[in-house]
């Protein structure tokens, strides 16, 4: 029997209602095998800024070392500014952790319909490999003669041969473990960034001579955006920058059935610090306290989560759960077409846990 400690962060909006509700069926699932999931909550958010002046406390990313993962639900809220949510929480983690790789997986489901008439369940499994620190993220520049009339902004992305190699590695070996089309696809734009995407490209084709059996491809990103649409049987683990990735993965979400199934997790392959692990959706203010978001991306990064720890057998019990859940079609929250509630969704995975 082993005891994992969770940081919990449910942040604002919806992440309140969907957090609670896949750590509980996180918690039940490791339970039934053994072991223990201790879990540890953090009111950071948009609330603590709009009490405190800042997102989380100065000491927040060191609270969070200890731990041996962290749970995110979202943050963001219609009064604070996105930059200061995503720069005063999520990036600080990302970076001082060193979670440089952000895996965005895209499922089209039995029981979920894509938007693609061409497109069937078990036709599409993308997983988005995200460089997760640097790049088009790196917030290096700043503002001259900031609010005046010829106010000028100069935003740097910064691409280190480290950063692209490593994650352009660990997309290669992820394609050799998932042992599926086995193949890589690089998203780049050196066409019109002639330094950072050249630089990109040429140790992509340096580190793909060192995999035997993986195939590649790359492709522009308006390219690979199209061919999301066009072609989305055909990607097997795809390989972008911070901004590239970023995108693509929500337009991989939406081919595969809505971002409501959306999970995600930012690793940090060496396992020197916790990783996080998050639902690729917003807080949702629109629907925030009605009790209706769609668990699942939570659901599937806390699936995410278990298998990074090691509970293999707690993960795939979930995923079978939620999977047959989806299939069903007789529960499912209303951005799937439903009318149920989180709870009703949560508490059917939960039914299903030992089946």
């Amino acid at each position: 029997m082993s005891n994992f400690s969770i940081a919990v962060i449910p942040g604002d909006g919806i992440g309140r209602e969907v957090t609670p509700a896949a750590l509980e069926i996180a918690q039940k699932a490791a339970a039934a095998f053994g072991d223990t999931l201790t879990a540890t909550c953090f009111d950071w958010g948009s609330d603590y800024y709009l009490h405190h002046g800042r997102m989380m406390p100065a000491d927040g990313v060191d609270q969070l070392r200890s731990f041996d993962a962290i749970l995110l639900g979202a943050v963001g809220h219609p009064n604070v500014p996105d930059h200061i949510t995503l720069n005063g929480l999520l990036l600080p983690i990302r970076r001082e952790m060193d979670q440089f790789a952000n895996l965005r997986p895209a499922i089209v489901y039995s029981g979920v319909e894509s938007p693609l008439r061409h497109v069937s369940a078990g036709d599409v499994d993308i997983v988005v490999v995200r460089e997760n620190t640097e790049g088009e993220y790196s917030q290096a520049g700043g503002f001259v003669h900031k609010h005046q009339l010829n106010e000028v902004a100069v935003q740097t992305a910064v691409f280190t041969r480290r950063g692209v190699e490593r994650i352009i590695r660990f997309a290669f070996e992820l394609a050799q473990r998932r042992n599926q089309k086995r193949k890589v696809t690089s998203v780049t734009k050196s066409n019109a960034q002639g330094y950072s995407m050249v630089l990109w490209d040429r140790v992509f084709e340096e580190v793909a001579g060192d995999y035997d059996g993986v195939s590649t491809e790359s492709l522009l990103v308006d390219a690979a955006a199209l061919n999301f649409v066009r072609r989305p049987q055909t990607f097997d683990v795809v390989v972008a920058s911070n901004l590239f990735g970023d995108i693509l993965s929500d337009v991989a979400a939406m081919v595969t059935g809505g971002i409501g199934l959306a999970a995600s997790a930012n690793i940090d392959p060496l396992r020197r610090c916790p990783s996080m692990f998050e639902p690729v959706h917003g807080t949702a203010p629109d629907i925030a306290g009605k009790g209706i978001a769609n668990p699942l991306g939570s659901v599937f990064s806390a699936v995410m989560m278990l298998d990074h720890l090691g509970l293999l057998d707690a993960a795939r019990t979930i995923d079978s759960a939620a999977r047959a859940v989806i299939a069903e079609r007789l529960i499912r929250t209303p951005d799937l077409g439903g009318t149920n509630s989180t709870a009703e969704v949560a508490d059917a995975i939960t039914a299903r846990l030992g089946d």
